[in-house]
């Protein structure tokens, strides 16, 4: 048995699987302290005799294995969990090998592997939600060097007509911060599931997406 998480923006995906790909539980943890969220994600695998563990996680990540942080999460806006060492914890719970790396690239990978991108050797996967994050296979391996893909911190040229500041903690304005999901909630004042009917929203999203 196989043990999976997906670390997002507000929840813990938790999931058991075996060889096949046959999906046997799954489960969401919502998000708050470390300790707290932690605990229930242990708690749900010891019910378990897995063999692996992959991780998916929100960023940024330390996925370099000769660095001494490997399997942290490091410099997150995301209160309580900067310089979290989550392979480690999860190590110290389970004695078994533990595959990470972000979010964004673990679904790249699952979409070469078994889905839309299945038979090609690359393919980009882009997720725009509470930030914009993207993930890469490039001729058959993950992307990343030093670090991973950080696509949607790159700069983007701002609409003539846009004086909204940009919500990214570090940039302002750059593609995460004009564009993410909440960026549009901040700029318009309701969620972008609530906007669908103003097409200046979405001309706005359109223009910094393309």
């Amino acid at each position: 048995m196989f043990g999976a998480i997906e670390a997002g923006g507000t929840k813990f995906v938790c999931a058991i699987g075996d060889e096949t790909g046959n999906l046997i539980e799954r489960i969401q943890i919502p998000i708050t302290v470390p300790n707290e969220t932690i605990h229930e994600v242990i708690d749900f695998f010891k019910k378990y005799p897995i063999e692996c563990m992959g991780v998916g996680s929100f960023g940024p990540i330390d996925v370099n294995r000769e660095s001494s942080t490997y399997g942290y999460i490091t410099s997150t806006p995301k209160t309580g969990w900067r310089n979290y060492p989550l392979v480690q914890t999860l190590k110290e719970a389970f004695p078994v090998p533990v595959g990470f790396h972000t979010d964004v690239n673990a679904a790249a990978l699952a979409e070469a592997t078994y889905g839309a991108a299945k038979g090609l050797d690359s393919c980009l996967y882009i997720t725009v939600g509470t930030g914009i994050g993207a993930g890469a296979v490039v001729h058959g391996k993950l992307l990343q060097g030093w670090s991973h893909p950080e696509m949607g911190h790159i700069l983007a040229k701002r609409h003539p007509q846009d004086e909204y500041p940009g919500r990214c903690p570090y940039h302002s304005d750059c593609l995460e911060g004009l564009a993410s999901g909440a960026a549009i909630e901040e700029r318009w004042g309701e969620k972008g599931i609530n906007l669908e009917g103003r097409m200046e929203v979405w001309d706005l999203e359109g223009y910094y997406l393309a």
